[in-house]
């Protein structure tokens, strides 16, 4: 705690001068705060995240299909097709069994 020798050698001047900064950097702390928790500042920070994660995954898609030279790689493109015409026939061979166990199951009127 200070002496009453020491707060009186702090002039006028030099207390406002004091107290002008900490009001300073408590509205300087009030903004801040205020633009981290607003809503809008918070949709903006995300969207921002979310459209440089979408163009990281847009650019690595893009090394996978070309080259350096800008060139398909068709082996690549080869595989995909390949993977993708393997899916869709396993869904469709999924399908007709499904199909064919409902069928069966339900018992036919006369």
């Amino acid at each position: 705690m200070a002496t009453k020798s020491s707060q009186s050698a702090r002039s006028v001047p030099q207390i406002e001068s004091d107290l002008a900064a900490t009001r300073s950097r408590l509205a300087h702390s009030i903004e801040t705060l205020i633009d981290q928790v607003h809503p809008k500042r918070v949709k903006q920070r995300q969207l921002a995240r979310l459209r440089h994660l979408v163009s990281v995954q847009v650019n690595r898609a893009r090394s996978e299909i070309y080259d350096a030279q800008g060139q398909l790689r068709t082996e690549r493109l080869t595989v995909v097709g390949g993977a993708v015409a393997g899916l869709v026939a396993f869904v469709l061979i999924v399908r007709k069994i499904a199909s064919r166990g409902r069928k069966r199951s339900v018992p036919k009127r006369k």
